[in-house]
């Protein structure tokens, strides 16, 4: 039978690419963790780190093992987590990754009021603009923004919400005068792109007469920058267009520092999904923490 103490040794020194990382980090000798893997390795009856002095990496057996590994991990977690709700209410740890935008605006306070109703549950969040892998940076949940791609993981769909092209009035006042009353005049101005995107310059617009073109920037954008908190910034200081969401500009445009742009166009409305592995056991406190920030959003939206 396998020692799930083993295996939780094995993802740990994949994952830190070192014995002394990863026994430092479980609090344990080098010695104790080496040995552990050699056995590992022995009941398998396959090889699965390869051994330099100064890395270890995963053989081709390893590579596979290692995620098998990971799942099975987290299903175990998932078990005692239900066990231990039973009796003391949720424990252990809710590890969760989004954006710096959203996550300070709704996920953040959502995660406070939550830890609140639930005080033996520890929370670690991670902001990225970048989309973590959530079996690799063991993630409970990823909270992701705009059109979901395929994903062998669950998805639970949060909230939606509007994406406005905007530019502060500096900006057109200098490089549009007359306005940009037209999508073919919106198209030759100078815009800026989030550089994450796989078409940030090319967008499915529906017109006031509910009639769905594509609108595509024919210049090449003048800025790039891989979140929208920089984009903001870019453009509240007159450099271009950005196409942002409506919950990020919503302040700034109220306060005339950035005006919207063909208002009666419809730009298509993004996504919030929480995703979460796919595995056989959906653990308490993600069902429950879904369940939560679902609710923060609601709140949020009717104020």
């Amino acid at each position: 039978m396998l020692n799930f103490q083993r295996l939780e040794m094995f993802v740990n020194v994949a994952a830190a690419g070192s014995f002394t990382a990863a026994a430092a980090t479980m609090g344990l000798t080098k010695a104790v963790v080496s040995f552990n893997i050699k056995q590992l390795e022995a009941e398998l009856g396959v090889a699965l780190l390869h051994r330099t002095t100064r890395r270890v990496s995963l053989t081709g057996a390893g590579e596979g093992f290692y995620q098998r590994c990971l799942l099975l991990l987290q299903d175990a977690e998932s078990v005692l987590d239900e066990v231990r709700l039973d009796h003391q209410g949720l424990s252990g740890t809710l590890r969760l990754t989004t954006t710096p935008e959203y996550g300070a605006r709704v996920v953040v306070p959502a995660l406070t009021s939550f830890s609140e109703r639930h005080p033996q549950l520890r929370i670690q969040q991670v902001s990225s603009s970048q989309h973590n892998d959530l079996i690799s940076g063991r993630f409970d949940v990823a909270i992701r923004l705009g059109q979901l791609a395929d994903s062998s993981h669950h998805a639970t769909l949060i909230d939606s919400f509007a994406i406005l092209p905007v530019a502060s009035p500096a900006y057109l006042q200098r490089y549009a005068p007359q306005g940009l009353n037209t999508l073919e005049q919106l198209a030759q101005a100078k815009w800026l792109a989030h550089s994450r995107l796989s078409t940030p310059l090319s967008w499915v617009v529906t017109t006031p007469q509910k009639v769905s073109c594509l609108f595509s920037v024919e210049p090449d954008a003048c800025v790039t920058a891989d979140s929208a908190a920089a984009l903001l910034s870019f453009a509240l200081h007159g450099a271009g267009i950005a196409l942002l969401p409506q919950w990020l500009v919503a302040e700034h445009v109220a306060k005339q520092k950035l005006t919207v742009l063909l208002p009666d166009h419809q730009f298509p409305r993004q996504g919030v999904y929480a995703l979460y592995p796919n595995t056989c056991y959906v653990p308490e406190k993600v069902r429950l923490f879904i369940e939560h920030l679902r609710a923060s959003v609601g709140e949020v939206n009717e104020v």
